[in-house]
């Protein structure tokens, strides 16, 4: 008789979807909240727009596939797909980019290849892709810190400014926005400054990476941290990411500190610590075997230090995942643990 399998994700634990859901979302809450004291109420706007959404999306494509709504809704997995999604626009985006996103990652990124544990790819990044190749300006358009304008912009303010355009003392969007560290670090270099000149010329690095976003990463950390210690994700992952940056990173920088910036400046900056915990640990994209996990890590931080250096995007986290979701299958064939009382086999 053949064995039927359900498709991921596959819980021993006794912990049920939701519950896991439920722990992922709450190790984001702390780094949210950092995000807002650096950057204003954005994120918190886009990420009720991202996962009433996700949410409505979800809904419309169950319905359509005729399938039961509340123990496919009450899993959480789109609450966590818009939040994470929202995690990567910029703060005042329009709410139409956020709301193209997330019904685009629910539609075509999950539920058109047969819903939870089918989708090949991560939903979250497969909108995040769509947004950043169709709609390169407003994808771009990212603040600095308020500390470095001085500005106090009120939630009333950010409402105005993501659904009417309408922005206060007479700004725009143009006169708020800047370059990402990344996008800094990597213009400026093309520039032939040095590395050590950049930073200490520019108030938008901090210590490592950019100002603020070195706060938020340390609290994506510690929520990172925190999922591996209640044994919702393994480790593998996240080590072989961060990893394989810190290791790539450090030989160039050793090699040439004026060329290329320090690894804790990659580890620091971007998404590569969101990723690391939060994204490419997704249970049903990932790898799923031990030594495939490392490999699979290893994989995307490979490619993100390739891309940030010597590519053409300054930051390369959802490529990387997309990339090596596609490998993943494969990696697990050739990973599998060898099955106790029998020889490893020679594939």
């Amino acid at each position: 008789m053949k064995l039927q399998t359900p498709p991921a994700p596959h819980m021993h634990s006794g912990i049920q979807l939701s519950s896991l859901m439920l722990r992922v979302i709450a190790a984001l809450i702390p780094a949210i909240i950092c995000y807002t004291w650096f950057f204003g109420w954005g994120l918190i706007v886009n990420s009720a727009i991202a996962v009433l959404t996700a949410v409505a999306s979800e809904a419309l494509m169950l319905k359509l596939r005729k399938r039961p709504l509340r123990p496919f809704l009450g899993d959480g997995s789109a609450v966590l797909s818009g939040m994470l999604l929202a995690f990567c626009i910029p703060p005042l985006a329009p709410w139409w980019i956020t709301v193209l996103g997330a019904s685009f990652a629910l539609i075509v990124g999950k539920h058109l290849y047969g819903g939870l544990g089918y989708n090949p790819f991560n939903p979250a990044m497969v909108g995040y892709v769509m947004l950043l190749i169709s709609f390169p300006l407003e994808m771009t358009s990212w603040m600095p810190p308020f500390i470095l304008e001085q500005l106090e912009i009120s939630f009333v303010d950010t409402l105005g400014m993501i659904f009417l355009n309408h922005f206060p003392y007479g700004l725009s969007i143009d006169a708020l926005s800047s370059a990402t560290p990344l996008d800094a670090m990597k213009t400026d270099l093309g520039l032939n400054n040095t590395v050590s000149e950049i930073m200490e010329s520019n108030a938008l690095f901090g210590d490592f990476g950019g100002t603020g976003w070195e706060w938020i990463g340390n609290w994506l950390l510690l929520g990172g941290l925190y999922l591996i210690y209640k044994r919702v994700i393994s480790w593998q992952i996240p080590v072989a990411l961060i990893g394989t940056i810190f290791v790539i990173g450090s030989f160039f920088f050793l090699m040439d500190p004026d060329t290329y910036p320090s690894p804790l400046f990659h580890i620091f900056s971007g998404a590569t610590i969101l990723a690391a915990f939060f994204i490419a640990t997704d249970p049903v994209s990932a790898s799923t075997t031990p030594r495939g996990r490392i490999v699979y890590g290893i994989g995307i931080g490979i490619i993100i230090y390739v891309i940030r250096t010597w590519g053409g995007y300054p930051d390369a986290v959802a490529f990387a995942v997309l990339l090596m979701n596609m490998a993943a299958p494969t990696i697990d064939y050739y990973t599998q643990p060898r099955v106790y009382g029998h020889a490893r086999d020679e594939r």
